[in-house]
């Protein structure tokens, strides 16, 4: 009995294991925790930040009035600029165009001449041809009066040195630009004082070298030589300012000694150069309408008992194609606008050394004048020193004459 109640057992057992297998190690499980989280209220979910509505307004009325400002200001600087990038297109074509201008003035011109002073030597030649030298005599008066009319036109207009106005504004309507185009780039605000100033140097570059000939052309003769003035007027400085920004009593003292030397000697120089420019241009521009006018005249009285008039008119036209070479072909005109506008850039640089408003750091200052003469800084400064030391040997040999 007891035998078959193990057996039995043993059976219920392996069965039960058949039917339902257990794994060898068992888990526990953890338990388990709800952990509530706050929610943030997110009225706007995307990640956009916007600038609320009515946002200028609720600044404060200094501010806001101080940003309108600056971009009125702003928008008007630009304004002056697009102006002056406007004019020196212009100036560059106007310029481009009268150079044309002098080259086919003088070319024809001459060929005219030539031409004609040619046939007052045939028409001399053959004084007994009948109408066939009376047809060429007033072909060659016909010609050369033409040939005066263009000459006399050449001096008055001067094309080689109009041309030579125009590359001088363009040279300096592209510095103009390239300073409003720094004040645009690295000032954050813009003032009222800076349009103004831009303004008032463009206009003065306008009237120092204006673009249209009737009513505006610039005087090619003056009675006296004057340097060019192609800037504003200029405040003149208080002497017990002016130190700082870089500027100390040393190089206050080397920038006065350059401006004495450059007004003594270099401007003098320039001045004499320019007058003797002025009187060569002024005779030039004389003798070749008048060689011209002579020619034509002599040509009429071609053909007469006397053969002097064809010698005249041939020798008149012959010089006046040689004035007119030298003239126009020389550009004497633009030789002497060269020493006008380097006399003026002489007279910017006293007049900007005895300045107040805006004056630039003192290095910087002196970087720029030594350039500008073609001299490093240390010439520049001995240039200062020899000018210093000969004024007092001049001072100590006036008081020792008197």
């Amino acid at each position: 009995m007891a035998s078959l109640h193990v057996s039995r057992l043993v059976l219920s057992s392996s069965s039960s294991s058949c039917m339902r297998p257990k794994a060898a190690v068992s888990i526990p499980k953890l338990p388990k925790f709800n952990v509530s989280v706050p929610k943030i209220p997110i009225k706007n979910p995307t990640l956009s930040v916007k600038e609320p509505v009515g946002f200028m307004e609720t600044l404060p009325l200094p501010l806001k009035q101080r940003r309108d400002s600056d971009s009125i200001q702003r928008a008007r600087l630009n304004a002056v600029l697009e102006a002056v990038m406007d004019r020196i297109e212009m100036h560059k074509n106007l310029g481009d165009q009268r150079n044309n201008w002098n080259s086919l003035l003088l070319n024809s011109v001459n060929m005219i001449t030539l031409t004609a002073a040619l046939m007052a030597g045939i028409a001399s030649v053959n004084v007994h041809g009948g109408d066939s030298v009376t047809a060429v005599k007033i072909a060659s008066t016909v010609l050369l009066a033409s040939a005066t009319s263009i000459s006399a036109l050449m001096s008055k207009i001067q094309p080689s040195q109009l041309a030579e106005e125009q590359r001088n504004a363009t040279r300096l309507f592209k510095k103009l630009r390239t300073e409003l185009e720094m004040i645009l780039r690295e000032n954050e605000a813009i003032y009222e004082e800076d349009v103004k100033e831009a303004i008032q140097r463009v206009l003065a570059l306008d009237k120092a070298y204006p673009l249209p000939l009737i009513g505006a052309m610039l005087e090619k003769f003056p009675e006296e030589f004057k340097p060019a003035t192609w800037w504003p007027e200029k405040k003149q400085r208080n002497p017990n300012t002016g130190l700082a920004n870089g500027w100390s009593q040393e190089l206050e003292t080397e920038m006065r000694e350059v401006a004495h030397v450059v007004k003594t000697r270099d401007a003098e120089e320039y001045e004499k150069l320019g007058n003797v420019a002025l009187k060569l241009n002024r005779f030039l521009a004389i003798s070749g309408p008048v060689l011209t006018g002579v020619s034509a005249v002599s040509s009429v009285f071609i053909g007469q008992d006397s053969g002097l008039a064809g010698v005249v008119a041939m020798t008149c036209a012959s010089l006046a194609a040689i004035v007119n070479t030298l003239e126009h072909g020389g550009q004497v005109g633009m030789v002497f606008e060269m020493y006008r506008n380097s006399a003026g850039f002489f007279s910017l640089l006293e007049e900007t050394l005895n300045s107040t408003e805006k004056r630039e750091h003192g290095q910087v200052f002196e970087t720029k004048v030594a350039l500008k003469l073609g001299r490093s800084l240390s010439e520049l400064r001995d240039l200062a020193k020899k000018s210093k030391i000969s004024q007092v040997k001049a001072n100590e040999f006036a008081s020792k004459l008197f």
